[in-house]
């Protein structure tokens, strides 16, 4: 399975991540998605496009799209990211598993607290 994935991120009441691609096997093909995305992408809110503006940040892998519709303004951020860690990997998975395939309770929660909380 891949590691790289296109998302895009807005606010709309709270601010939100969706993954419109996941599974890519390079970053080059990421980028190629990631691409195709910039003018295909339709928001989940209903707005009528009349225009769409596209800028580019200095990365190269990070776009805002900027909808404008007849009444309101849709902005998000759409980018490539690539996939660093994943707790259903083999060796967390056989770490959190007993003998009966369940996490006993003396192995305690399994997050991590990032430093300084």
């Amino acid at each position: 399975m891949g590691k790289w994935a296109v998302i895009v991120q807005y606010s709309s009441d709270v601010y939100r991540t969706e993954f419109l691609c996941q599974g890519l096997e390079s970053k080059v093909q990421a980028l190629e998605a990631l691409r195709e995305a910039l003018c295909t992408y339709v928001p989940s809110k209903k707005i009528v496009e009349k225009r769409r503006r596209v800028y580019r940040f200095v990365d190269q892998e990070t776009y805002l799209v900027v909808i404008t519709g007849k009444l309101t303004q849709w902005e998000c951020t759409l980018r490539i990211a690539e996939l660093v860690s994943d707790s259903a990997g083999p060796a967390v998975a056989k770490r959190v598993r007993t003998d009966d395939g369940a996490a006993g309770a003396a192995d305690g929660p399994q997050d991590r607290i990032p430093p300084g909380y």
